[in-house]
């Protein structure tokens, strides 16, 4: 267990030192995060709901960070480029975004192809069934892409690296909060940019 955590540790602390500069990218994992532990009370009551705020809020807010704020060039915290930063992502890329992205906003152009999903549902008598159709299709997506990378990554990796990720992805609205609460502060004083004062005097399992 010990070494478990301690790799949940250092895949969280890669993620936001390679990841997180922007200031504005961090707030909107903020925003990402609480839109997320909202949707997951939602589960238990309306999953199809949870999963519309868990995309169409969380995920949009999230992804738009990544893709148009935070920056691609050369990494001097932690030198290294935006290219070899890609190629050892252990989740999704930008690459692999694009394609879960992709699948995401295609999978409800299947009930337009048939409205019974193969037998599995009724069609939809209103628009509030429709849309809770939808919001079912993309909680299936959502599941599926969580699955796919972990399993993938138990071939990739091994099994607890991909266990890892898995954790990682499930608890990081929790972990995010905690992280950038003070994101939207700085932003405010005019700070685009984290310095990662922190990133620079610190590692996981370094000593303090």
């Amino acid at each position: 267990m010990k070494d478990f955590l301690n790799a949940l540790r250092v895949q969280r602390w890669d993620d936001h030192r390679y990841y997180h500069h922007s200031r504005i990218n961090q707030s909107l994992h903020l925003v990402s995060a609480l839109s997320f532990v909202a949707s997951y009370a939602m589960l238990f009551t309306s999953p199809a709901m949870a999963a519309m705020v868990g995309w169409l809020v969380s995920m949009t807010a999230r992804q738009s960070g990544h893709f148009f704020f935070e920056p691609r060039g050369y990494d001097h915290v932690n030198q290294a480029t935006d290219e070899h930063k890609e190629a050892i992502k252990v989740g999704y890329n930008l690459r692999r975004k694009v394609i879960l992205i992709a699948i995401w906003a295609a999978a409800p152009l299947a009930l337009v192809a048939d409205p019974t999903l193969l037998g599995l549902v009724e069609p939809a008598a209103s628009r509030a069934a429709l849309v809770d159709q939808v919001g079912l299709i993309w909680l299936f997506v959502g599941a599926g892409g969580l699955l796919f990378r972990t399993v993938h990554l138990f071939f990739l990796r091994d099994v607890r690296t991909g266990l890892v990720w898995m954790t990682k992805i499930l608890t990081d609205p929790f972990h995010d909060i905690r992280l950038y609460w003070s994101a939207p502060i700085h932003l405010l004083r005019g700070q685009l940019i984290d310095p990662m004062d922190h990133a620079l005097r610190h590692r996981p399992g370094a000593s303090d």
